[in-house]
């Protein structure tokens, strides 16, 4: 028996305890279908990753050869397809070759590990951060057990972000013009934005604003964008006349967002397109696509907004001057 435990790697059970996981903040990370949503510890940016592994010998088993006993932190990127890219690897070694003879407690500690890549569970691919203890033996299968750690890091508000205009026309027959207040967003922030339309000849049945979420695999000839809607709601019901401005605001904090991620380690992106839609009565569609830039923001205490102010004010003064310039074509 002590034999066939030695043999199939249980004859000793690997724990991994983070130094601060009575107070460390948790994010619960919803899983594959039909399995539940599990809890994962968060860290910001480059924090270090501090801890107890304990090994823990079966009663029966007198010794543990081995060739050595390591601890890595580990960045991978995993496609649906099977593919598996490991983008950081920090090994340190806990014990040299030789037998372990009774249970034991070892200390870890990952400073100033460069993680400048966010945890992401996407459609066909995802980026985790793991720690993995391996117990490497010569005859026997190696025995190891992992811990996952979730990721995220801060951006600073941008420098530049101006503003987003956009029209939409058919000669002599329609021409609409758009406009959100910036190009660039924090996850939980307000898109807000008017529509002009400055000549309508066409019998206009309905108009509505989506939020896309484009995930961007591969490169090539290999390229594979898949889209996701997160959100689409109607902006008008009924036939507009020339002239009329239609408010449009869209609150980002109602989603499962995350920061835009461009070309991470050449092997996926990911990008949230605003996509305007017009029906007319034949059921003809006009459509025009803008891609925002989204930036995770750190979190901070809520601002108390006095009675009767509007904390929108002020970027919806930007369209109320615009407005004011807007003149019809004739």
């Amino acid at each position: 028996m002590n034999f066939l435990k030695s043999v199939l790697g249980t004859a000793c059970k690997i724990e991994i305890e983070l130094a601060d996981k009575e107070t460390r903040p948790t994010i619960e990370i919803t899983a594959a279908e039909g399995k539940p949503a599990e809890k994962l510890p968060l860290f910001i940016g480059n924090e270090a990753v501090k801890g107890t592994v304990r090994l823990v010998l079966d009663p029966s088993t007198k010794k543990l050869e081995h060739t050595g006993i390591k601890i890595t932190l580990l960045g991978t990127i995993k496609s649906t397809s099977g593919n598996v890219h490991d983008f950081l690897s920090v090994v340190k070694d806990l014990e040299p070759a030789g037998e372990l003879k009774e249970s034991k407690t070892y200390t870890f500690d990952f400073e100033n590990v460069e993680r400048q890549n966010e945890s992401y569970n996407g459609i066909n691919i995802s980026l985790n951060y793991y720690l993995k203890v391996t117990i490497n033996r010569n005859l026997s299968s190696n025995i190891s057990n992992h811990l996952e750690l979730w990721v995220r890091n801060f951006s600073t508000a941008p420098d530049h972000n101006s503003n987003i205009k956009m029209e939409v026309g058919i000669e002599d027959c329609l021409h609409i013009e758009f406009e959100y207040n910036k190009s660039k967003y924090h996850l939980k922030d307000v898109i807000i934005g008017k529509i002009y339309f400055l000549l309508v000849r066409l019998k206009i049945k309905s108009m509505n604003i989506s939020l896309i979420k484009r995930e961007t695999t591969g490169s090539g000839l290999d390229m594979y964008n898949e889209n996701r809607t997160l959100s689409k709601f109607e902006i008008m019901d009924g036939a507009p006349v020339r002239g009329e401005a239609i408010p449009v605001r869209l609150f980002l904090g109602g989603f499962d967002l995350t920061p835009t991620y461009k070309d991470v380690c050449n092997k996926f992106s990911v990008s949230y397109i605003l996509n305007l839609v017009l029906v007319d009565e034949d059921d003809r569609r006009y459509f025009k696509q803008r891609e925002i830039f989204l930036w995770r923001k750190a979190d901070k205490k809520p601002v108390q907004i006095k009675e009767g102010e509007d904390p929108m004010r002020e970027d919806e003064t930007h369209f109320q001057k615009a407005e004011e310039k807007k003149t019809p074509d004739q």
